[in-house]
């Protein structure tokens, strides 16, 4: 079986978009990578030069400008295979009140959408599988 590949740039409301289109027996497969971003951060940085010294222009959402809800952030925890606790940035959860033990997820989450600054980053997303680019070089395992 041949399995070709095709890429498409777009531009869905001003914001380029990589989409790789896979070609197999059962039809197309549309990619789209989305990459939680914070520019101020080293490690943000260095994942999106990589991304892009890959070809890839990555839908960036700068997330403390613009936070995930509640239910994506369930979405991406559940794609990274992650808790709440798990993704939290411990000195910015401690001065959020997030690092009470006795917190639940839910509690966590809304702290979380609420704190923005608590959320590790970056992470990049697909609609079946995310990273946290921790190193870097992660994110490089679902391109």
């Amino acid at each position: 079986m041949t399995v070709g590949l095709a890429i498409n740039i777009v531009r869905p409301d001003q914001s380029t978009t990589r989409r790789a289109a896979r070609q197999t027996s059962h039809g197309t497969h549309a990619l789209t990578y989305t990459l939680y971003h914070n520019p101020r951060c080293s490690k943000s940085r260095q994942t999106l030069d990589l991304l892009r010294g890959r070809g890839v222009e990555p839908r960036i959402v700068e997330y403390l400008k613009t936070p995930p809800e509640a239910a994506e952030l369930r979405r991406i925890l559940g794609l990274l295979g992650l808790t709440p606790r798990q993704l939290l940035r411990k000195k910015e959860a401690a001065e959020a009140g997030l690092d009470d033990p006795t917190l639940s997820d839910d509690a966590l989450i809304e702290g979380m959408v609420a704190n923005p600054i608590t959320i590790e980053r970056p992470i990049l997303v697909t609609a079946e599988r995310a990273v946290l680019g921790r190193p870097p070089e992660a994110v490089l395992a679902i391109l």
